[in-house]
């Protein structure tokens, strides 16, 4: 019988006991991020492994924050400060592959840590290497993979029933709000979410999924509403310059666009401003079965100057950051009014080119 991924990072692991690793997330991580990292750290603690939690944005989604509040859970944000690599044996990807973290640069290729895990159920970015890769873009969330860790490797859930309950909640979290409650959920979500079920907080559980929108999200989303351009089942909205604080409010903006009739693929993008860095950053849904999220905006957006591309994607769902370099910074209004205005044409005329619609 083949060993199973769960049981190969046991491996791994047991040659590593008493080191300390640094758990590298996505610059803006989501529940299902945050509840893997949570279980790499669950894992790893087994073998004497010390995980801190590292992400270089911000967390701002209403649910994001309440999970992270509500289970306490401590992750340290990348805000330029030195980081002392030395102290690390290794890092750990956890719900992406290193293409849309800034601490990869930071921690890797100038910090020198050595990547020692992949495990994402994005589609393959062929960003960095590590002993281990587990790489599933057929299932729905990166916590159902680690549900599976915990039940094929012989480590379980914690034997401590509070810590148990906490971690099998966020898992729970990730999950649904990956495969959008199950819509999207493939076999092994299913069965992950089975296995979780006996543990889980329901009343914490609904708490988490069921918070309120900021009025600054609906404020986005009015103007992603106002902007729309329809061609043909294809809904783009620019959304104009954004605070990094509220960038989440793109992702919920395409899954409300979503939702009006005759759309089967909607796709937001503003200018997002992260204390001077400025990139353009969208969220792409779809319904549309024939469309590949990573294929499609690869395609559309293109690669930087060291060949990676700016866009990428899951089963029905996918985001794009495109850096401004140099032209970055705090412009008049005028000059703020012209970059916005250049890059909404460039992206809106791209999009509808990579998909087959000519814009008029």
């Amino acid at each position: 019988m083949a060993k199973s991924p769960g049981t190969d990072l046991v491996t791994l692991l047991k040659d590593r006991r008493g080191e300390q690793h640094a758990v590298i997330l996505q610059d803006f991580p989501d529940p299902d991020a945050i509840s893997s990292a949570l279980a790499y750290r669950a894992i790893a603690e087994h073998f004497g492994i010390t995980v801190d939690i590292f992400y270089g944005g911000r967390v701002s989604h209403q649910e994001n924050l309440a999970l992270i509040n509500v289970l306490d859970i401590s992750m340290i944000r990348y805000e330029g400060q030195e980081i002392d690599c030395d102290r690390y044996q290794g890092c750990i990807f956890v719900d992406n592959q290193g293409n849309n973290s800034s601490l990869t640069r930071v921690m890797v290729n100038e910090g020198g840590i050595p990547p020692l895990a992949i495990i994402d159920h994005h589609a393959e970015q062929n960003v960095i290497d590590a002993p281990f890769m587990d790489i599933r873009p057929i299932v729905g969330s990166c916590a159902s993979i680690f549900v599976e860790y915990l039940h094929t490797s012989g480590i379980s859930m914690p034997q401590d029933r509070e810590i148990s309950r906490r971690l099998a909640t966020a898992l729970m979290h990730g999950i649904l709000s990956d495969t959008r409650f199950m819509v999207w959920a493939a076999p092994d979500d299913y069965h992950a979410a089975a296995r979780l079920q006996p543990h889980v907080d329901q009343e914490m559980l609904m708490d988490l999924l069921h918070q309120q929108r900021s009025r600054r999200t609906m404020e986005v989303i009015q103007v992603a509403l106002s902007n729309r351009v329809m061609r043909e089942g294809l809904s783009v909205a620019g959304v104009g310059s954004l605070r990094s604080q509220d960038r989440d409010a793109i992702p919920q903006a395409a899954d409300f666009l979503l939702t009006e009739e005759t759309t089967t693929t909607s796709i937001v993008y503003g200018i997002v401003n992260d204390n001077g860095q400025e990139f353009v950053s969208g969220s792409l849904r779809t319904s549309k079965t024939s469309l590949v999220p990573d294929d499609f905006l690869k395609d559309a957006l293109g690669k930087d100057e060291d060949g990676h591309y700016f866009g990428g994607g899951k089963m029905m769902a996918g985001g794009f950051e495109i850096p401004l370099g140099f032209l970055s910074g705090e412009d008049d209004q005028v000059l703020a009014r012209l970059k916005w205005e250049a890059y909404d044409v460039k992206i809106r005329k791209r999009l509808f080119k990579a998909i087959g619609i000519k814009e008029v």
